[in-house]
């Protein structure tokens, strides 16, 4: 990799991180009867996301629909099969059962994402139509109906937001 995609990668993953911080930091404020501070970190996570995708198409890392599903199949499939193993091998390490029971719970909701991503590109010139329902407490995905309780953490159907 040459210094400028090097550069255009760290941007990519600093404006992304960024975004994400920013949104939570926006609902932390609403949450805190804020709304005007909320405001203003949910318009420059905007901004971040903006910078973010500029690195990204300059990166020439965004493809056709069913290349973007490939690639986005083979990144849940390594995360979830090598990088969380090892998060979950450190955090029972060093006794840290909350980080161990996080990381645990995310290899499973990525190895959803992962059947997801399979079961779209299996179906890809069908565009089945369907809503997705996510868990907010730990980002499982139910394909069609929500289920009465979440198979990852528990969490009961009200915690589900309909996508």
């Amino acid at each position: 990799m040459g210094k400028i995609e090097d550069a255009l990668h760290q941007a990519f993953t600093g404006e992304s991180k960024a975004t994400l911080r920013l949104r939570v930091y926006a609902q932390k404020a609403e949450d805190e009867g804020f709304s005007q501070i909320a405001r203003l970190f949910h318009a420059i996570s905007m901004s971040e996301e903006i910078h973010g995708t500029r690195a990204l198409r300059l990166l020439r890392d965004i493809r056709d629909t069913q290349e973007n599903l490939k690639s986005s199949f083979e990144s849940e499939t390594k995360i979830a099969g090598v990088a969380y193993d090892e998060f979950i091998r450190q955090a029972e390490q060093e006794g840290n059962k909350a980080a161990s029971l996080f990381f645990s719970q995310s290899k499973d909701v990525e190895d959803i994402h992962a059947k997801l991503y399979s079961k779209a590109l299996t179906h890809f010139m069908e565009e089945r139509q369907t809503t997705y329902h996510i868990c907010s407490l730990c980002g499982y995905i139910a394909d069609g109906i929500p289920p009465e309780e979440c198979p990852v953490c528990g969490a009961k159907y009200d915690k589900f937001i309909m996508y």
